[in-house]
């Protein structure tokens, strides 16, 4: 007995848009959620460079920065080391490049729209955010009460996952417009709370 199959009249590049989009959704959904945190130091980097990435498409800098690209800056000890690189070599968001720079002033780190200032900065912390705080800079660290004290994103572990929370204080006065999107996936803060 034959089995007849019929063909597909389904366009290959359909499929192709329909396994994006699928993959798509479930790293909404994973990231709703929020990304787990594996048990090697670069997974878990991997999973914030992705963040940083991501981040870029939900926040609108006002006013406009005049570049062609979207600098991210490392402010202090690199705990990506290529990690960063990789994850947006040859992206975009808005027609914007990405360039990512490792710095060792917060002077040098204005001219940047995402800098994500390392855990060895957290003696010089208060400076760094004060310095920062107007100049339209998307902070983001992972030390505990760094949203709280000034800082726009803080990555925290809960529960083996990587989250995140917003200090909305931070961003409005940094200028920063954030999606509704972002603000729904994270747990929001404010000024000393």
């Amino acid at each position: 007995m034959a089995i007849l199959v019929r063909p597909s009249l389904r366009h290959p590049r359909t499929a192709l848009f329909k396994r994006g989009l699928l993959w798509i959704v479930v790293l909404c959904l994973w990231a709703s959620a929020g990304l787990p945190a594996l048990p090697q130091a670069v997974d878990e980097y991997h999973v914030k460079a992705l963040f940083l990435y991501n981040f870029a498409k939900f926040v609108d800098w006002t006013p406009a920065t005049p570049t062609d690209t979207i600098c991210v800056g490392i402010l202090g000890d690199d705990p990506f080391g290529d990690v960063l690189d990789q994850t947006v070599a040859g992206k975009t968001v808005n027609g914007r490049s990405f360039v990512v720079r490792r710095l060792k002033r917060y002077e040098d780190a204005k001219v940047c729209q995402i800098v994500f200032v390392s855990g060895s900065e957290k003696k010089r912390l208060h400076a760094i955010l004060n310095g920062l705080g107007s100049f339209g800079v998307l902070t983001v660290g992972e030390m505990e009460g760094f949203a709280a004290h000034g800082g726009v994103i803080n990555f925290e572990i809960a529960g083996g996952k990587v989250r995140f929370e917003v200090n909305v204080d931070a961003a409005e006065r940094a200028g920063l417009k954030l999606s509704s999107k972002l603000l729904s996936l994270a747990t929001i803060v404010r000024d000393g709370r």
